[in-house]
């Protein structure tokens, strides 16, 4: 009797002992995955499959979604966040590179206020041509602006946006003007087009690929190194004789004074999600080159688009509030 006294409370402590690591692991507070625009959008999409494919290297991993003011809610939320690598977020490359050439007042500093942990992927966009100009190559569309500037519109998301700019790209690399007309999201841009309403659009590939499939609509070329997958007929505007390559991407993002040993764990563990086979493939049908970078590398990118973007953004007059 003496020894079973003995050994029971060895065994009921051995058994908490047991318990207590699990409890805690399953205690542990998930990594948080900021995205600054709605459900179902391209960012949201991106971060939920990431989300997916670190949840063995992290445990719970959970996307929010705070949308608004173009993704800067998400981005002072992150700013502001402890830096102690359970709060990050996925965007696309316009809040890091064009908004701060694009508003009078940020309230963030893209470089000072995040840690880089890992470039997700790169996309191109197409010059499209809509019924109302009827341009089927560049070199057509370049001679019709030049003959008619009445009919050189093309249409955008919305003042500002990558789409705008990319616009202003075009007419700095060609020399010809076009007429930029900004429209309340990219739905209704694309109805104009289709509609015979602007005569182009500079968009993302993903997001005309099937009205350019259907016919409605006609991809003159690819703003890429390379071409697109999804278009792989269409030429690159170096193919095309215009000298210009520019993408965008998403990357994911931590806040700044983030320890070592976390950032360089995120930074593996996305990396190493991003270039296996299954997210490569899903990546791939979205219209995005996946990429998985270092930290260093996405910081390189960054400051490239930084300078590459002021120039034709402050060459257009554009100031936001």
């Amino acid at each position: 009797m003496g020894l079973r006294k003995l050994i029971l409370p060895g065994l009921l402590l051995a058994a908490a002992a047991a318990w207590m690591p699990a409890a805690s692991a399953q205690d542990k507070p998930p990594l948080k995955i900021l995205v600054g625009f709605p459900p179902g959008g391209s960012a949201d999409v991106i971060a939920r499959l990431v989300a997916d494919a670190i949840r063995d290297d992290f445990g719970p991993v959970v996307v929010e979604n705070r949308p608004g003011a173009g993704g800067r809610i998400a981005l002072n939320a992150v700013k502001a966040a402890r830096p102690d690598g359970q709060t990050v977020i996925i965007l696309p490359s316009g809040p890091m590179v064009l908004y701060p050439h694009v508003y009078r007042k940020l309230d963030y500093d893209p470089v000072k206020d995040f840690s880089p942990v890992s470039q997700l992927a790169v996309f191109q966009f197409g010059v499209v041509s809509g019924p109302a100009s009827g341009a089927k190559s560049v070199a057509e569309m370049l001679a019709k602006a030049k003959a008619d500037p009445k009919s050189a519109s093309y249409g955008s998301p919305g003042l500002g946006t990558l789409p705008h700019f990319m616009g202003v790209l075009v007419e700095q690399s060609t020399g010809v003007a076009f007429t930029h007309v900004p429209f309340q999201g990219g739905a209704p841009a694309n109805n104009a087009l289709v509609g015979g309403h602007i005569g182009y659009k500079f968009d993302v590939v993903s997001e005309t690929a099937e009205l350019h499939r259907s016919g409605k609509v006609r991809i003159i070329a690819v703003t890429g190194a390379q071409r697109d997958p999804q278009v792989p007929e269409v030429p690159t505007l170096k193919e095309s004789g215009v000298d210009m390559v520019a993408t965008a991407w998403f990357a994911m993002y931590a806040p700044a004074g983030i320890p070592p040993q976390a950032l360089a764990h995120l930074e593996r563990s996305v990396a190493k999600a991003v270039r296996t086979p299954a997210l490569r493939e899903r990546f791939l049908k979205l219209g995005y080159e996946p990429v998985g970078s270092t930290s260093a590398e996405l910081a390189a990118a960054q400051r490239a688009d930084l300078a590459r973007w002021e120039k034709p953004i402050k060459a257009t007059g554009v100031q936001l509030d």
